[in-house]
């Protein structure tokens, strides 16, 4: 793992991987780089990936005040650190709560050619049900993670046992676990800090959103939300598949990916 500082001096640490343009990972609320586990094989010989851990999760470090505002700041510092590194634009790309993150993060820095977005999380009031960070707050204090994530799971992405019995055997899964404390705060983001139509509206980079044909209502919403937003921007529906396509999909998600990747910008 490599670092990179923040503004405010907190060091957030990514994987650098593969060959080519570089390509940011940003993750979403539950998990760290590693969740992007089945996604590299198809991106690494294409470009070079820059996978990072949210603050407060894997290597990277944490503030004792929580604010949404200082995740956007550690993309940009990120973005600009690749850029400066490798000379070249960087195509960002974020999951759900961290596709959120990106697309504001992309109006911090100069430095974003394209911008993919699965899903992005910009509300919790069509997606978390009531009550749902005290519940977890409670299983956290009494010492039980692994439930705080089984519990989103399956409340909030609607999984299967099935579905979350194939989430389990993913590399990532002990990650998630560790990453479960930062859940309610992140759940308590105030939806008018995480999406500003008129901020979102200064993006002039073309961007991308795939959407899980299979989603629950809420990230549709979402989507379609964002997508109105932006001055340049199409959808991409992943068939059969729900809020981790790009995991239980990988090489359809990763052909999406490369696709726009290697565009030329349209008039």
């Amino acid at each position: 793992m490599k670092t990179t500082a923040s503004a405010d001096g907190t060091r957030i640490a990514f994987r650098q991987t593969g060959s080519g343009p570089p390509l940011v990972l940003v993750h979403g609320i539950l998990s760290d780089h590693t969740r992007f586990g089945p996604l590299l094989p198809f991106l690494e010989p294409h470009a070079t990936i820059f996978a990072m851990d949210r603050r407060g999760r894997g290597a990277s470090g944490d503030h004792a005040e929580y604010d949404a505002f200082r995740e956007f700041e550690d993309i940009a510092a990120l973005v600009d650190s690749v850029a400066d590194a490798t000379g070249a634009a960087v195509t960002l790309y974020g999951h759900s709560s961290g596709a959120a993150l990106a697309l504001n993060a992309a109006v911090l820095t100069p430095h974003v050619r394209r911008l993919a977005l699965y899903e992005p999380a910009i509300s919790g009031g069509n997606l978390f049900p009531a009550g749902l960070p005290e519940r977890l707050e409670a299983l956290l204090a009494e010492g039980n993670p692994e439930a705080v994530v089984e519990t989103f799971c399956r409340e909030v992405l609607k999984f299967s046992d099935e579905q979350l019995e194939a989430f389990r055997e993913q590399p990532s899964w002990p990650a998630r676990v560790a990453a479960a404390h930062t859940l309610p705060r992140e759940m308590r983001i105030p939806p008018e800090r995480l999406f500003n139509p008129e901020q979102a509206a200064k993006i002039t980079a073309p961007v991308l959103i795939l959407l899980g044909a299979d989603s629950p209502p809420g990230f549709k919403a979402n989507v379609e939300t964002v997508q109105a937003s932006l001055p340049d921007a199409r959808i991409a529906l992943l068939d059969g598949q729900g809020h981790s396509g790009d995991i239980f999909a990988p090489q359809e998600a990763a052909g999406a990916l490369l696709a726009f990747l290697r565009e030329e910008r349209r008039p």
